[in-house]
């Protein structure tokens, strides 16, 4: 990525200025009335016996075992070529009954529990919930790497700054120039320009260059640093122009559950062609001087008329 000049000049609105800690285990808990087998002193020893030895993940229903009482799970069955891995011996058919019952007795809180989720699940649909909790960690919203860091918003508004070294301000309005020296060089690369906290929420502004098809262009969106149903009591604008013309998108900011590719091949946010972009540059067009700017307001229900009104920060 060559080095472009950004100048970000944020407006100020009156307002005060995801790797994560390891998650603790969530400990196994026997649904009231459950029977626990002989030998097993506790539900701890009950929820060691319900792990696979091959990928050592939790078996569910249906759970294989061998002549000799050995269990695996039905995914890792496939992968051993229906030899049991403790004693090698071939595994068959043979259902563990017995054990598929005490799973399915099993109540356990989310692995979650430690950020805050309160939810107890069936042992067989814990998984389905933690695909979707919302207290499951967020990925990095930083798109110029593959950054594999995980976490909660202050943890990753933290990362962001000291470590992708991403500039931060307070307000609900943005003003920047973005300024690149050979325009006629589009890459697949990415700018994040900054990050914002507006009504108490941190949202991030994404501006690239990227070939749609075989046209050059140029991209402006904004995400949200939460969940879906929280990003929807926001709006926002993002205008550019120059020489008495300007384009102008609106929209509801994308939740960061949302990579960042995801967001960019819907194409929701505004994009601006090369040939625009240089125009709105002015001069003799060999480079790119590009003004973004916008706001963030938040919906406000209007309980007289049954209607959202725009709140804007004051």
């Amino acid at each position: 990525m060559e080095s472009d000049s950004v100048e970000c000049v944020s407006s100020i609105d009156g307002l005060d200025e995801d790797e994560t800690s390891p998650l603790h285990p969530a400990s196994s808990k026997l649904h009231p009335g459950a029977a626990t087998p002989a030998g097993i002193p506790a539900a701890t020893s009950v929820h060691e016996l319900l792990e696979c030895p091959v990928c050592t993940n939790s078996m569910y229903p249906p759970i294989h075992q061998c002549q000799n009482g050995h269990t695996i799970c039905s995914t890792c069955k496939a992968r051993v070529h229906n030899r049991c891995p403790t004693c090698r011996q071939e595994l068959g058919d043979i259902r563990c009954l017995a054990l598929e019952k005490v799973a399915e007795s099993l109540e356990l809180p989310c692995k979650y529990n430690s950020l805050g989720c309160p939810e107890i699940f069936p042992y067989y649909s814990k998984l389905k919930h933690e695909a979707q909790c919302s207290y499951r960690p967020y990925n990095c919203p930083y798109a110029g790497s593959e950054c594999s860091v995980v976490g909660d918003i202050p943890f990753l508004v933290s990362h962001l700054r000291d470590d992708h070294k991403v500039d931060m301000h307070s307000g609900c309005t943005f003003n920047h120039r973005y300024v690149k020296s050979n325009p006629r060089e589009v890459e697949n690369a990415t700018w994040m320009l900054t990050v914002f906290n507006c009504f108490g929420h941190y949202f991030c502004l994404h501006f690239e260059a990227f070939q749609l098809g075989m046209a050059p262009v140029y991209m402006a969106f904004l995400r949200f640093m939460g969940d879906e149903n929280e990003a929807r009591n926001f709006s926002y604008s993002v205008e550019v122009g120059a020489n008495g013309r300007k384009l102008i998108w609106e929209g509801t900011p994308r939740s960061i559950r949302d990579s960042h590719r995801k967001v960019r091949d819907s194409h929701d946010g505004l994009i601006i062609q090369r040939n625009m972009a240089l125009f709105f540059s002015g001069g003799d067009r060999k480079e790119l001087k590009l003004r973004v700017t916008g706001r963030i307001w938040k919906e406000q229900q209007n309980n007289d008329a049954g209607v959202c009104m725009p709140s804007l920060c004051s």
